[in-house]
């Protein structure tokens, strides 16, 4: 499934670019990441990671490629590197907010790959909305065709 984020991530960002990267869909890519890098620190039991969950509507400083391949390397180094019953041992951790919570991680990892669906979705919306005519296909049987 992080395979399959990976090809749609950098599917709609090439088409996010190619729209002269509105605001918004911008915005939105860079939470989406950001909750990637977010979650993976959190399994990983590291400090909290250092991004803005929602920067700034405007903000274009980020180099999305790069972003992009840290985390699917993040991500696959971890889960490479667990054994079955790992899948649904508790991950403690803290919100931004600072509140604590306890998820399975096989739950985790469904939260992110669906996470990751849903802003693309909006992405794809509000690209529409821009003028954008052909949207990419980021459906994921067709990543397995």
């Amino acid at each position: 499934m992080f395979n399959y984020d990976h090809h749609a991530n950098e599917r709609i960002l090439n088409t996010i670019v190619e729209a002269n990267e509105p605001d918004k869909p911008v915005q939105l890519m860079a939470h989406l990441l950001a909750a990637q890098l977010v979650w993976v620190t959190r399994c990983l039991d590291l400090p909290p990671a250092n991004v803005e969950l929602w920067p700034p509507l405007g903000d274009k400083r980020f180099d999305f490629p790069a972003i992009i391949e840290s985390n699917h390397h993040a991500w696959m180094t971890y889960l490479n590197a667990l054994r079955e019953t790992d899948f649904d041992k508790v991950i403690s951790y803290k919100t931004l907010k600072g509140d604590r919570f306890n998820n399975r991680l096989s739950d985790i990892i469904t939260h992110v790959i669906n996470h990751g669906t849903h802003h693309r979705a909006q992405i794809g919306q509000l690209l529409k909305f821009a003028g954008v005519e052909n949207l990419p296909v980021t459906d994921y049987i067709f990543y397995m065709r």
